[in-house]
């Protein structure tokens, strides 16, 4: 007894540095299991040249899945999901389409008085897991949004039922620090998914995505630019893009340049410069008919393979009848990109062997802990996130407890390293001089609630807590991980990540980079606040708007 003692004693030293008050004893056994050698152990596993990089549908990365399930079970969780049969199981099947798109054969042509005018890469991109032509109207429809919560509506006096919608990427005023659309921040309305399912609950039949004209957010094209130009060494994998085979998006999208929205324009009566502005004024629509305005999209893909990847999601019970019902979700993904035509693999130790090893290291210390929280705890690692967060978007629509009694996720992606200058932030945002004891939480303007709560926590381990990602609108933050399906279902739900760093996306992302004390804090704040989900008499409130109206 008194060895154990000093085992937990010696567990507990990182916080009695900065802690202000004791942690309280119910959750103290758990909270001394979260240990520095056991996250070396599993990303060193995980991040090894044997996972060949994990990508979606392979052989290393099904190697990572069918490890985590051995982890849950032998955590002692509950399988939360059905095979085929109808028996439990912790794997959730998420069917997935590997496709090459073709792009010089992806092409817009607009068609204006009996002339054609057309248009390929590097001017337009679109990918879709399928050939597709579509021919239709063009409407310009503003930034694309409708918002009941901000009073907002850029679909209000125009009909786009059958046509093809031409809208601005981000959102209004974005600049303006006093928007209702999180001042120079994000909102969930300028993610590119979002703006496709709402031109198609509007009837639209396709959605061409432009830049703003005068902002500082980048177009996902101008991103990809930026990437690519800086890509030394072939660090990218050159492989299949996935989709989901059962998406909710039934239509397709193209980027296009400042040029081509131009030319689309041309029979509006305004520039694309006059109508961001004046939107921008007074946030009032300036959505229109374009006359004599019709487009010709086809997409050009070829099917590689169809197959599955895999979520796996194990329960913990809670302890309470009254409250067992409700769920705190602790989630991560396990895939990462593979290697690229060289041979070399992306490691992916940071993103995210972290995060499924932070997943199963608070697996462990719940069900270590001799006391239950009231509520469950649902603990997911999510497959095939790098193509575009499919196994999170896939459980979204695919519950596997319901959403509406769903009270908060905590999502880990990138927990192990030191944020510090690179392509990703170079000339766009400052990166703190000391990022030793920084911990980044995206998701405060739709739940002040859980950012309070995971504050108080953080008494007992004396982390820097950074928001300043949700004061950006350039790097669009927010939709980049696995909590943003959730945010989408109204759901508070951050996404805990400790900043870009030179090594991301790289074969040089490798598990002797990462910081595994400042990890093991990490986890014992998310084991904290997580207890205080689950336990807790009031759980966070969702805001679904920025201005702080509650769902």
């Amino acid at each position: 007894m008194y060895r154990s003692l000093i085992v937990a004693l010696a567990c507990f030293l990182p916080l009695a540095v900065t802690a202000t008050d004791a942690v309280p004893a119910p959750v103290q056994t758990g909270l001394a299991q979260i240990r520095e050698a056991d996250l070396r152990a599993d990303i060193g596993f995980l991040a090894s040249d044997a996972m060949k990089g994990r990508l979606a549908m392979e052989q290393g990365d099904d190697i990572a899945v069918q490890w985590v399930v051995s982890e849950f079970t032998k955590a002692g969780l509950k399988p939360a999901a059905t095979d085929a049969q109808g028996k439990a199981s912790f794997l959730q099947p998420v069917p997935l389409i590997a496709y090459s798109p073709d792009s010089e054969a992806t092409r817009l042509v607009l068609v204006r008085k009996g002339k054609h005018s057309s248009w390929k890469t590097p001017e337009v991109s679109g990918r879709f897991p399928a050939d597709l032509d579509v021919h239709a109207p063009v409407v310009f429809a503003g930034y694309g949004i409708t918002d009941p919560g901000l009073h907002y509506d850029d679909y209000a006096n125009v009909d786009v039922k059958g046509r093809i919608v031409v809208v601005f990427t981000g959102e209004p005023q974005e600049n303006d620090p006093n928007s209702i659309f999180n001042g120079n921040g994000n909102t969930r309305n300028a993610a590119a998914r979002v703006k496709l399912l709402t031109a198609q609950a509007h009837g639209a039949v396709a959605v061409l995505i432009a830049p703003v004209p005068s902002g500082s957010a980048m177009s996902p094209m101008q991103r990809s630019a930026r990437y690519a130009n800086a890509d030394k060494g072939k660090p990218h994998p050159e492989h299949a893009t996935f989709a989901l085979a059962d998406d909710q998006i039934h239509i397709p999208s193209m980027l296009i340049s400042s040029e081509v929205m131009t030319e689309l324009l041309a029979t509006s009566g305004s520039t694309p410069v006059q109508l961001q502005m004046a939107i921008d004024k007074d946030l009032k629509p300036e959505s229109r008919a374009l006359p004599d305005t019709e487009v010709s999209l086809h997409f050009a893909s070829r099917v590689e393979k169809k197959g599955t990847t895999w979520n796996v999601a194990g329960l913990l019970q809670g302890s309470d009848p009254a409250l067992a019902a409700e769920t705190i979700i602790i989630s991560g993904h396990h895939d990462h990109h593979g290697e690229n035509k060289d041979g070399a693999i992306f490691h992916g130790a940071d993103d995210n062997a972290s995060g499924t090893a932070g997943v199963v290291a608070l697996a462990h210390a719940f069900m270590a802990n001799p006391a239950r929280p009231k509520r469950s705890i649902l603990f997911v690692v999510f497959g095939a996130e790098e193509p575009g967060l499919l196994g999170s978007y896939y459980m979204a629509a695919h519950p596997l407890r319901p959403l509406a009694t769903t009270r908060a996720v905590i999502n880990f992606d990138m927990i192990g390293r030191d944020e510090k200058p690179s392509i990703q932030t170079d000339g766009i945002m400052e990166v703190p001089a000391d990022t030793s004891n920084r911990l980044n939480l995206i998701g405060s303007v739709y739940s002040p609630d859980y950012r309070r709560t995971v504050g108080e926590q953080n008494a007992h381990v004396g982390l820097v807590l950074d928001d300043r990602f949700d004061h950006d609108a350039v790097n669009n933050v927010l939709f980049r991980s696995d909590q943003f399906p959730f945010v989408l279902k109204n759901i508070p739900a951050f996404w805990w990540f400790t900043g870009f760093h030179p090594d991301y996306h790289r074969i040089t992302d490798t598990a002797e980079k990462i910081d595994y004390a400042k990890m093991a804090r990490i986890l014992r704040l998310a084991y904290l606040s997580a207890w205080q989900f689950a336990d807790g008499r009031q759980p966070p409130r969702f805001l679904v708007d920025p201005r702080g109206r509650a769902n």
